[in-house]
């Protein structure tokens, strides 16, 4: 989702108004949503180009397929770099010295103490979800640009495959049968059973559905209060909001910033947790 520096944001804000016939909010959600065109309003747009469809399937990318993929190569090119310096040096300087605080705290301060024995095989994971999510929110910071991470899709497909490493991750650690069977407390009368496994089974899918739905609400809810505090000076049709209406988006803009951070903490935490849930069972 874009946030526009000031100039732009009022010209793209009055062209969406105008477009909408200026008694909607309907300008809003074509600035959050998914789409096939790269907006750059009130410059220009640029349409992305149409794929055959394989399979009878769309596979044309869309403005957030973009965006990810160049946080992909992001995570790519800088990680590539900063292995590049631990390798001519064991002293890290520079962007080597950045990352490496980013690098450290996840593994000291999230993986280690919620997952515990066997934590460093699951710290290359962490740190790629981590750093793939804090860039996606990062770029949806910059004017023009998109927040993939608003997307109920992108989110869903982050918590499945964190929903795959939990359960590969018990099963390797006690077996199929183990696994599941360390699912259900012991002490449990036989009659509550039946229940306490249906309870235990819909707890493996709420999980992940818990972090797809918190990172995708924040990251939404952020830009929507950003940008429907402008559109107040045209809704209300007085210029005397606009400092108002400025100021409190501006706190917002710099609010979405923490929350950046925040929101990459907590999926890669959360994650973490019900790992080592799952690799460390209670017994």
């Amino acid at each position: 989702m874009p946030f526009y520096n000031a100039e732009d944001s009022v010209k793209a804000i009055v062209d969406s108004v105008q477009h909408a016939g200026g008694n909607d909010s309907d300008w809003i959600l074509h600035h959050i949503m998914d789409s096939k065109e790269l907006d750059f309003q009130p410059f220009f747009t640029v349409h992305i180009p149409q794929f055959p469809k394989l399979f009878g399937i769309d596979i044309t990318p869309t403005k957030h397929v973009v965006f990810m993929w160049l946080a992909a190569i992001l995570v790519l090119v800088i990680f590539t770099l900063v292995a590049g310096k631990y390798k001519r040096s064991l002293v890290p300087k520079g962007i080597a010295n950045f990352f490496e605080l980013f690098i450290i705290f996840v593994k000291d301060e999230i993986a280690q103490p919620t997952i515990g024995k066997g934590y460093e095989k699951f710290v290359p994971y962490l740190l790629t979800l981590f750093f793939f999510i804090l860039f996606g929110n990062f770029l949806g910071l910059i004017p023009f640009s998109a927040t993939f991470t608003s997307n109920i899709a992108v989110t869903a497909t982050l918590a499945i495959f964190s929903f795959f490493v939990i359960q590969l991750g018990g099963i390797k650690q006690h077996g199929l049968l183990g696994y599941f069977k360390g699912l259900i407390p012991h002490g449990i009368p036989i009659p509550l059973l039946p229940l306490m496994a249906v309870v235990e089974l819909l707890g493996l899918f709420t999980k992940p559905f818990a972090l797809a739905i918190r990172l995708f609400a924040n990251m939404v809810a952020g830009h929507t209060v950003i940008l429907a505090l402008l559109g107040l000076i045209f809704f209300m049709g007085t210029i005397f909001v606009a400092p108002v209406s400025v100021l409190f988006a501006l706190f917002i803009y710099l609010l979405e910033i923490l929350v950046a951070l925040i929101q990459a903490y907590i999926f890669t935490i959360l994650t973490s947790l019900f790992i080592g849930m799952a690799v460390h069972q209670e017994h």
